[in-house]
């Protein structure tokens, strides 16, 4: 590692621009200690090693050089496309370029990702002709020059587009080997070419999609590897939850009833076609009966105490169950056992199962120490989501992840809260002894940012006057830096109304979200450097706006989640019943790492100037609040709007 990252290494040598950095250098080594042919494994599980590595500090080929340089078969696994894209067009064509040439690597997505060309040739031919998108543009041409059709090449065709539905690769319509397209086959072809890489890019969803079918016994999404390297790994246990779950949806059983009802017209082979369309009725009919009786609002409420006290409720969900149990055996009798009607009835048993499971959990859902699992329900817009979460992922993690691997390096730059890594480890059920290492950024914050916090006497988020004092300072703060502002809110409503109140008092453009696409607000946003972007959400991490355009991140309020959400409930009372201090063990680090994403909005490169302004007082108000400025980056610290204008002006001469 010394000869390839040191100050007089070879990407010093050879690579223009590039900066000698100690700490990637130190992390490229414990790194290659992990992965090292001859290190020595525990007795049980896997050798893991968690990395909190700030921005600027070159994190990505830290790990990715030791990576390929251990000879194994190496999955790296993120939660975003743009670090995927990061990886596969800048990082693996230096590897090959300075180290090693002959280097398979290959990013995998989902199946649903890439055309199914029988799908394809049976549109073709129902098309009588050439296959057009909504966009009036033809896909033969691509299809006959494409590797592995993957949708991300198509980029006019929009991502709402009935048309990819019909042409993708879903399981449930896979012939096997029966296929009459197996030999070219795409989705084969990616397989072959996967089996023969050593590096694979793919994302946190896919990974774990991959783990919950090994534990299955049936089969595997990704050939086999040794090594698990999980970048962006703050979203590890929000991911595994998902797949160590379930759900139960209306979009689910509609997307089924759809699939039914066009192969009951399409498919000549059908046994009785009647039969078939009175089934998928009494199903659409069922499942808008079951959606309707669920209460009207919006959002995550516990599933058990809903069940127990709406009878209504609990038996249109019977009825759901019943439909579903009669639509089986229906799907059971047609065509014989010809696809895709066995693969339909399949779905549909899957299904049934579910919701029998999420009307039958009733003591998953106790406050003792040994709950697993808690159910909940989600009511957006236009959907009725059932769920079931494991309260604790450890456990799935050490079955599956550390049982199936010999290496895992879990890094990002936000993993630690307080200096520590605790809450980290416990929730990921890793050893408390397991090596860890926290790197700084390499970024002059001392003397090219600001941390901002109200002066004694602002009101605390909870306290009357608190939100017209927020919106004052915010007007103040956002004058002073002449726009150039990412204001990050903690709700929706905080957001809306802040938006309301500023864009008849600012002089610059104001951005909200929601109004366009997440795209097309961050290019609005980067292309001037005098808008100020209202957001929520997603925007306090993945966005990346270095210079001018970004020179202040406000952010309302400390981060902490609604204690009222089910599975944030259910965590908590688990680890009250357990006998710790759920406000200390769990809510406080993770707001501490929300707060860590979105204060790392600022500084995307070493010659990035700016403020951050975090207007909460109880960062001083509460015993709490030193263990978030602890976690923050070493900027000075003023309470003085005066200090942030001298700040703003000294910014300005200098440029």
């Amino acid at each position: 590692m010394d000869s390839l990252f040191g100050p007089d290494g070879l990407f010093a040598r050879g690579i223009d621009g590039y900066e000698f950095r100690s700490g990637q250098l130190e992390m490229a080594r414990t790194v290659a200690r992990l992965l090292a042919p001859d290190a020595a494994a525990p007795e049980e599980g896997c050798s893991s090693l968690v990395v909190e590595a700030e921005t600027g500090l070159g994190k990505t080929l830290a790990y990715l050089i030791p990576a390929v340089l251990s000879g194994g078969r190496v999955v790296v696994s993120t939660n975003t496309r743009n670090l995927q894209d990061q990886i596969l067009e800048k990082e693996i064509p230096l590897i090959r370029q300075h180290l090693d040439p002959q280097l398979q690597a290959m990013c995998v997505k989902g199946r649903q990702n890439y055309l199914c060309l029988y799908r394809y040739r049976q549109s073709q031919a129902a098309a009588a002709g050439e296959l057009f998108a909504d966009s009036g543009e033809s896909l033969d041409g691509w299809v006959e020059e494409t590797v592995y059709a993957d949708r991300a090449e198509l980029s006019w065709l929009s991502s709402s587009s009935p048309l990819w539905q019909k042409i993708c690769c879903q399981s449930h319509f896979c012939l096997g080997p029966s296929c009459p397209e197996a030999s070219g086959c795409f989705l084969n072809r990616l397989r072959r070419d996967a089996a023969a890489s050593r590096l694979l890019i793919v994302n946190h969803h896919l990974l774990f999609s991959d783990l919950a079918v090994r534990r299955t016994g049936y089969g595997e999404v990704l050939p086999r590897y040794e090594t698990v390297i999980f970048d962006e790994a703050h979203h590890v246990e929000n991911v595994a939850s998902t797949f160590f779950g379930f759900t139960f949806s209306r979009y689910q059983v509609l997307d089924l009833v759809g699939d039914v009802e066009r192969s009951a017209t399409d498919d000549l082979a059908v046994k009785d076609r009647r039969a078939v369309s009175e089934a998928a009725v009494r199903i659409n009919g069922t499942v808008e009966r079951w959606a309707a009786t669920f209460p009207p609002e919006r959002g995550r409420f516990p599933l058990p105490p809903l069940l127990d006290q709406r009878a209504d409720v609990l038996a249109v969900c019977e009825d759901l169950g019943t439909a579903l149990h009669q639509l089986v055996s229906v799907l059971d009798s047609q065509s014989g056992r010809e696809p895709p009607w066995p693969q339909y009835a399949g779905r549909a048993q899957e299904l049934e199962s579910r919701l029998e499971q999420l009307l039958a959990g009733r003591n998953d859902d106790t406050d003792g120490e040994t709950v697993r699992f808690t159910r909940w329900y989600e009511r957006t817009e236009r959907n009725l989501t059932l769920c079931v979460t494991p309260v604790d992922v450890a456990e799935d993690l050490r079955a599956t992840l550390y049982a199936m691997t010999r290496h895992c390096l879990f890094t990002s730059a936000t993993l630690t809260a307080g200096g520590r890594f605790t809450y980290f480890l416990e929730r990921l059920g890793l050893p408390a002894d397991t090596p860890t290492l926290s790197l700084p950024s390499p970024f002059d914050y001392r003397q090219r940012t600001l941390l901002y916090v109200p002066a004694k006497g602002f009101p605390e988020p909870s306290a009357p006057g608190y939100q017209a004092s927020l919106h004052a300072c915010m007007e103040t703060l956002i004058n002073h830096a002449g726009g150039r502002t990412l204001a990050l809110f903690t709700s929706f409503q905080a957001m809306e109304t802040a938006y309301q109140v500023l864009r008849d008092r600012l002089p610059f453009p104001l951005l909200v979200q929601g109004e366009a696409p997440r795209r097309v607000l961050l290019d609005q946003f980067a292309r001037r450097t005098d808008s100020v972007l209202c957001a929520v959400a997603s925007f306090w991490e993945g966005v990346d706006i270095p210079g001018d355009s970004l020179s202040l991140v406000i952010i309302d309020k400390l981060p902490f989640e609604v204690p009222s959400d089910p599975v944030i409930m259910a965590r908590i009372n688990r680890i009250r019943a357990q006998g710790g201090n759920p406000f200390a063990d769990y809510q406080v680090p993770r707001a501490i790492l929300t707060l860590r994403q979105g204060v790392g909005r600022l500084m995307r490169t070493g010659t990035d100037r700016g403020v951050v302004a975090i207007l909460d007082a109880r960062l001083f108000t509460k015993g709490y609040g030193r263990h978030f400025l602890r976690s923050l980056p070493p900027s000075p610290l003023t309470r003085d709007t005066a200090e942030v204008a001298s700040f703003f002006r000294t910014d300005d001469e200098t440029d």
